[in-house]
């Protein structure tokens, strides 16, 4: 066994207790007889104590010499300690270099140095060392745990589909495409009509899961590979969904709050749990709050990230925008029967960051067959996804969250490359 005992799980009730911890060392310290090393582990540190009148000088020399950031195993005897912020160390009797960590390294993984993004992302492996930064993704672990208990307890049944497809669901300008055994095949950006499909039988699907995106975009909140919590609901309208988001919204904000007290310290921020229902604005009157503000704009015209902005200043946290016009959604979002020209999908808004796209969905064929050709769109290209219009379509809705803009609002981040592990965008391929 490497060890008995993770680093920051030490207690009282160890004290006389010999245990065996792993980590990477963090610090040396000599005071002295004494030498101090810092030890860590993803559970938190440790001091560890080598006293040169009671270990051989080898051993004392080993600690020592150690370098910074190397792998250890350490053994000894649980000790009072004198330090304030920690009540138990280590009294050492052996210390094992594992890996040796050879400098310099690219960057300080304890933070003290600052480091651009770029740098960080090159050197991923050991940035997550810093506490601070992986405290980033100890959230977004509970933030995934959370969603799936969530929708779990909401009646959902998570699904995973494929990631390669032979026709895009809103056309193919803005997919990776990829040589599929002769046959031209695109990376999925979203499971829309495979999960469209599925509420024929499954009444209730989600999947979480990474979608690809190939839009030549260079900014803090887009990425060509992004995860998605995508869900789909059969006899169930867009107000139904809605609720579902919210509900699933202020559960994870609230449990975020509760198990990742330490986590969020780290950050420095804190996140206030939203209350339901959120704020809804029309699209109508969306454009008349921007045209007070001085923006020069015409109904029927997609938001800005500018406008986006100003919205975002005059509404609070999150916000719906509904009764979008029918040319600014996509073809398989359903319309009002009382005014055609408006349709049934809705985006949600924190601030200027748009979280989440949906609506009700076209559930005639007939419909579908002539929205797809008034988007430009062939209708035999969706001949798969067609068919099952006459198999008895439930009316259903959906929507699709994106995962890593609502981790930008729960870590308080501003550039969304900082939440996600290995991001890819337009120049970032590698590691």
């Amino acid at each position: 066994m490497l060890r008995t005992h993770y680093a920051g799980g030490l207690k009282e009730t160890d004290l006389g207790r010999e245990v065996r911890i792993a980590g990477w060392v963090e610090d040396v310290r000599i005071l002295g007889s004494l030498l101090f090393v810092t030890v860590r582990d993803v559970s938190g540190k440790a001091q560890v104590v080598f006293n040169r009148k009671e270990v051989e000088n080898a051993l004392f020399s080993r600690a020592k010499n150690v370098p910074r950031q190397s792998s250890v195993v350490i053994k000894g005897i649980v000790q009072e300690s004198r330090a304030k912020e920690l009540r138990v160390e280590i009294k050492a009797n052996d210390l094992q270099v594992v890996s040796e960590a050879i400098h310099p390294l690219p960057l300080d993984p304890t933070g003290r140095v600052p480091t651009s993004i770029d740098l960080r992302l090159d050197s991923r492996a050991i940035d997550l060392r810093n506490p601070k930064n992986a405290a980033v993704f100890k959230i977004r672990h509970k933030v995934l745990q959370s969603t799936r208990n969530l929708l779990n307890q909401m009646g959902f049944t998570e699904v995973s589909t494929s990631r390669i497809i032979g026709q895009a669901a809103e056309g193919g300008a803005n997919l990776f495409s990829l040589d599929y055994f002769g046959d031209k095949a695109y990376l999925a950006q979203s499971p829309q009509l495979y999960k469209e499909q599925l509420t024929l039988a499954l009444d209730r699907v989600f999947e979480i899961g990474n979608f690809f995106r190939a839009e030549k975009s260079n900014t803090r909140k887009h990425l060509s590979e992004f995860v998605s919590v995508d869900i789909e609901a059969a006899f169930a309208d867009e107000n139904d969904v809605m609720q579902i988001a919210e509900n699933l919204i202020a559960g994870v904000f609230k449990q975020v709050n509760e198990s990742c007290v330490e986590e969020l310290k780290l950050l420095g921020h804190r996140i206030q749990e939203p209350n339901t229902p959120f704020e809804s604005l029309n699209y109508g009157d969306a454009i008349e709050e921007l045209r007070r503000e001085g923006i020069n704009i015409t109904y029927g015209q997609d938001l800005t990230d500018s406008m986006l902005r100003v919205l975002g200043k005059l509404h609070r946290g999150f916000f719906w925008i509904v009764n979008w016009p029918s040319s600014l959604k996509p073809f398989y979002i359903e319309v009002r029967n009382d005014k055609p020209e408006i349709s049934r999908g809705f985006d949600l808004q924190y601030g200027y960051l748009e979280i989440a796209s949906g609506g009700m969905r076209v559930s005639s064929k007939t419909t579908l067959i002539r929205r797809l050709g008034e988007a430009g769109l062939e209708a035999k290209s969706f001949t798969d996804h067609l068919k099952i219009f006459d198999w008895g379509v439930p009316p259903h809705s959906g929507w699709a969250i994106g995962l890593d803009r609502l981790m930008m609002v729960l870590t308080g981040k501003k550039n969304i490359r900082e939440v996600v592990l290995f991001p890819r965008d337009r120049y970032r391929l590698t590691p």
